[in-house]
Parts: structure tokens; sequence; C-alpha cells
């Protein structure tokens, strides 16, 4: 085949890996016989996107030990050290650390395989954690099942699991996409199970999620326009009827509407106002790091729900703004590593990135938008930021399989060698 002759996207590709003497001369996927297993060498990867993972960890870091220093002056915390979440999210990250280089090792090949199996072992993880003297309950949710040195909350886990099993779905069913009954209404059905056990926990945040992440992969997967806005329309109404009939989740929609209101304030828009007086006082630059005032037990949960407003206290709106950036510059980022895959012919890898592209963005965007007032309160954390075991772990495996399948796009496009 001449150079000439050779497929748009081929051309494509050159320009991803702008600077690359042989971008021009990419391999035809037809006339080359790829066994990433054997030929993908890990010394070609995204490095920025490594570098940006890496940076939102390190303040991470630093902003929860600056948010949680004082809690031992609470009574609730008195037997903690002021060092005590500094430590224990060291942690998390170490172990999330070598977990994610294992993941590394595994090649995208054995997730396709393994997505069905590791979604009905997130199904009996949501069980397990629901079962009386095993889930740990926590300010009247059961979400979490201790493990000794953490406690692993299933609901992350899930994320993953429905990023994997809807990317297999839709390449098992691609054939059948255009039909309803066949293509959408299994899928619906293994979401409703979740948003069931999830709602029974309750966590009707990570549910919000989970709908986001398999809603995606079917629109991007190409289920019809129609199919998926009903399928929308279907979970939309679901929430509301969800919201009217429980009367607590409705008084939480009213202090978001109204959160001044001093029937709320002191309610449950309390944690809400406190965000908002956060913000108001960093100002442009902040009252520097360390100097947060609403993180003196004005403010609940503010290393885990709450760290941007900390944020926005200490470093002001260059800080949040910075973080927003390094946000939407992942998502984006996750997304072009998911759009080459599909290009090399890869459907499952792509759509797996792209779901965990969801995943990141969708769930920043969230907490961003509850700290700043313009979502309603949820508990949901930051990405790579807020202080949580399982939530950085399986945050870092999400990572390193992102990684991964970029490496293995970059060695099939050169041909296969490592």
């Amino acid at each position: 085949m001449t150079a000439d002759a050779r497929p748009g996207w081929i051309a494509r590709l050159a320009q991803a890996w702008p600077g690359r003497k042989d971008a021009a001369a990419l391999p035809v996927r037809d006339q080359v016989q790829i066994t990433p297993q054997r030929n993908t060498s890990l010394a070609f990867f995204d490095r920025p996107l490594l570098a940006v993972t890496i940076g939102l960890l390190a303040l991470g870091l630093v902003m929860v030990y600056s948010a949680s220093i004082a809690l031992p002056d609470n009574p609730k915390f008195a037997n903690y050290a002021p060092t005590y979440f500094l430590v224990r999210q060291s942690l998390f990250i170490g172990i999330g650390f070598v977990v994610g280089l294992i993941t590394l090792q595994v090649p995208v090949s054995a997730w396709e395989r393994w997505a069905p199996w590791l979604f009905v072992f997130s199904l009996a993880t949501l069980v397990i954690v629901l079962v009386p003297f095993i889930g740990k309950g926590v300010n009247g949710a059961r979400r979490w099942i201790p493990l000794g040195v953490m406690s692993f909350q299933p609901s992350e886990l899930a994320k993953l699991a429905i990023a994997m099993y809807a990317a297999s779905y839709m390449v098992r069913k691609m054939d059948v996409k255009e039909n309803f009954m066949q293509a959408v209404w299994p899928m619906a059905v293994a979401l409703a199970v979740v948003g069931l056990l999830l709602l029974a926990e309750p966590d009707m945040g990570a549910f919000m999620v989970i709908a986001m992440i398999a809603l995606g992969i079917l629109f991007l997967g190409g289920v019809n326009g129609r199919m998926f806005a009903l399928g929308v329309g279907v979970l939309v109404g679901a929430f509301v009827l969800m919201i009217a009939l429980s009367p607590w989740r409705a008084q939480r929609i009213f202090a978001y509407l109204d959160p001044w209101n001093p029937a709320y304030a002191q309610g449950k828009a309390y944690q809400l106002t406190h965000s908002l007086i956060a913000f108001g006082r960093g100002e442009i630059f902040g009252q520097g790091l360390g100097s947060s005032v609403e993180k003196l037990h004005y403010l609940p949960e503010a290393h885990t729900d709450f760290l941007l407003a900390v944020i926005g206290e200490e470093l002001g709106f260059v800080g949040v703004c910075a973080v927003i950036i390094a946000f939407f510059w992942l998502t984006r980022r996750i997304f072009v590593i998911g759009r080459q895959a599909v290009a090399l012919d890869r459907v499952f890898a792509g759509l797996m990135v792209q779901g965990i592209g969801i995943w990141m963005g969708g769930q920043a965007f969230i907490n961003m938008g509850v700290n700043l007032g313009v979502l309603p309160t949820k508990g949901l954390t930051l990405p790579l930021l807020s202080y949580g075991g399982s939530a950085i772990l399986m945050n870092m495996v999400a990572m390193a399989i992102v990684l991964r399948v970029d490496i293995e796009s970059r060695a099939m496009m050169r041909g296969g060698k490592g």
C-alpha cells in the first residue's frame, strides 16, 4: 500500500504524536498481527498524563493534611494525632501505587475477558456491605467493609466494574445495537440492580456517577439516539421520584435552593453555607496554606467531600482554577486515549477508557458543583484529591488501566514492536 493510499485514520494518528519521525510510516492494522501481551514496552507511555495524576495526588495529600490537622481538637477525634489523616492518606497512596503497578502489567484483553465476572463480584460486595455485622455504618449510611488497614467501599469498585462491563456489553451487542429489547434492556436491568443496592446503603451520589458511566458508554458505543434519550428520561424520572418520595432528600433540594434561609442554614444547608463562606474568604490568592478558618470545626467533612472549599479558602480563586484546569485536561486526555484505541479497532479498550474519563470528569464536576453551590449536596469525594482509602485505590487502578491502553496503542502504531 502506498503512502497516498493510506486510510485517513493513519494521518490522524500521526498527528496525535507530533515530532515522531516515523509517524508518517505507521503500519496498517490489517497487515500486522499484533500481540500486545508480548510486544508491548512499558517504556512508552503518556508522561504528561502520569505527571498530572501525580500532581493531583500530591496536592491532595498536602490539602488533606491542612484540612485535618485541627481535627484532634474535636472530642470525636480526641485520640487522633494531628498527622493521623496525613499518614493514612500516604498509606493509601502507597498501596494504590503498588496495586497500580501490578495493574499496569495486565493486558487489556484480560480485562475484557474478566469484565462480566468483575461486575458480578462488585454486585456481591454491594450485597455483603448490607449484611449486619459485616458492613460498617457511619452517619446512618452502611457503605464500608472493614479490612483492617482500611475500610473498602464497594461502590468505588462498582464504578470501574460498570465501565468495563458496559464496554464489554457494547462490543458483544454491536450487531443488535439498533434493537431496544436486545441492546438496551439487559443493560438497564443490570443498572437497576446496582441502583437498588446503592440506594439501600444509601448512596445516591455513587449511583448517579455509575448511571452516567453506563449511559455514556452506551451513547459512545453507538446506541440509537432515541433509545439513549429514552434511557436518560427514565433515569431522570427515577431520580425525581426518589426525591419526591423521600422527605429528607426533598429537604436537601429546598436547602440547596435557599441555603441562607434560617430554617436551613443551621440544618441541611450548614455545609453549603460554610463552604461558600470559605470560597468568599479565599478571594483571588487565598489566605495562605494552612490558614483556613472554616476547617476549624465549622465546615464538616472538610478533608473529604468539601476539600475544594479548603483549597478555595487557602489558595484562592487561582488555586481552584488550577484544580479545574487540571481535571479538564486530565479528562480530555483520557478521552483522546480512548478515541485512539477505537481508531485502532480496539473498541472495548476505547469505550472502557472513555467510561473512566466520564467517571473522573463527571464525579469531579459534581463535587465541584456541590462545593460551589451549583448542585445539591451529595456525598461524593473529589477524585485523586479527597481523603479516602478505597477511592484513592480505585482511582489509581483506573489511571493505571488508562496508561496500559495508551501503552498498547503506541505499541500497535510502532508495528507491535516493544
